[in-house]
């Protein structure tokens, strides 16, 4: 890394993204990639080196995966689609939703067959017409379930059994029984419940001892959840928009996280001026390594 963490959150690259998300940690190259979904760029952060590129994307894209060959899959405004990192060029695969203009692809990760699983979400936050997807290997596209205004953090227990999903405008995280070699998902269980006055949960990550990181939207703080829904610990940031976080450094005991500022007025902004940039802290647990798209 470019400078010691500690346990505290920190500023790793100042950057005033509009509405950053969608962390992805690639081991191999110790890359860092993350979204400006409002901006459409493509950042990439070299942490070998501290190098900071921006890549400049023809649309929309929400959510990223590496791929088990080359280059990444992502979700975007117009659907699935491929991305090479280098140039920023995109390949479309499929769009589900061609009928829905109001809708957008939202978060996304792979589960542990190395398929894409990702959902939409209605723009405008008023409709439930957001919906969760599979791609596979194949690029055939199958529905999972739906019925949601928004679609967040789908995140996958250890042994990969277990889909934790947030229900953002209900201000709850559900989970679900999950076959990732059938596609296959169980009926929703209630997990965990946000009181208002944390916000709403976003991205969601899982840690090597099974517990289940949430991002607050609008709740200044990461929330780290025992397997059975009961809070352990809170991680508080100097930002109200936290979006999504993942694991990734040497031995995987960095978490990175990305945050907003879209939305926020001048008096917000200057309470919180890091809005929009990355950060991240040595929680003093590991994650796991991220699930690889099979296609």
């Amino acid at each position: 890394m470019a400078q010691v963490l500690s346990e505290h959150p920190s500023v790793i690259w100042n950057f005033k993204a509009d509405l950053g998300e969608g962390p992805v940690w690639d081991e191999q190259n110790k890359l860092l990639y993350w979204l400006d979904i409002k901006g459409c760029l493509l950042l990439i952060l070299d942490t070998k080196n501290g190098h900071k590129k921006t890549i400049e994307l023809t649309t929309q894209i929400s959510a990223l995966a590496l791929k088990t060959d080359k280059g990444l899959i992502a979700a975007t405004k117009n659907g699935f689609a491929d991305l090479d990192p280098d140039t920023g060029k995109i390949g479309f695969i499929a769009d589900p939703e061609k009928h829905l203009s109001s809708n957008r692809f939202n978060d996304g990760k792979c589960d542990h067959a190395g398929n894409f699983i990702a959902g939409t979400m209605d723009d405008s936050e008023k409709q439930p017409l957001g919906t969760v997807y599979r791609l596979n290997a194949q690029h055939q596209v199958k529905t999972l379930f739906g019925g949601y205004i928004v679609c967040n953090g789908p995140a996958f227990s250890p042994d990969g059994r277990t889909l934790y999903f947030s229900n953002s405008a209900e201000h709850e995280i559900l989970k679900f029984d999950y076959d990732p070699a059938a596609g296959t998902v169980g009926d929703p269980v209630p997990f965990a419940k946000i009181p208002d006055t944390l916000g709403f949960p976003d991205g969601l990550t899982v840690d090597a001892e099974g517990y289940i990181w949430c991002a607050h939207w609008d709740g200044w703080q990461l929330t780290r959840f025992t397997p059975d829904g009961k809070t352990d610990r809170a991680v508080q940031f100097p930002v109200p928009l936290v979006t999504s976080c993942t694991f990734g450094g040497g031995g995987y005991d960095t978490m990175f996280v990305t945050t907003a500022r879209t939305g926020l007025n001048k008096d917000a902004l200057n309470k919180a001026p890091l809005s929009g940039s990355l950060f991240a802290f040595r929680p003093g647990v590991l994650g796991l390594s991220a699930n690889r798209f099979a296609g």
